[in-house]
């Protein structure tokens, strides 16, 4: 594999990772999560499950 493809390939997987981390952060919903810090127990043991 040439130079330049291992380059294109490097370039295409941080430009998918930073575009993907983005689109997170634009959509994300605070009011619909629930704040770590407030989880029981319980909730993290159903969450796992």
């Amino acid at each position: 594999m040439s130079n330049l493809k291992v380059l294109i390939l490097i370039a295409a997987f941080v430009t998918l990772t930073t575009s993907s981390f983005i689109w997170f952060i634009a959509t994300w919903d605070a009011t619909k999560e629930q704040p770590i810090g407030q989880l029981t127990p319980a909730q993290i043991e159903r969450a796992t499950l």
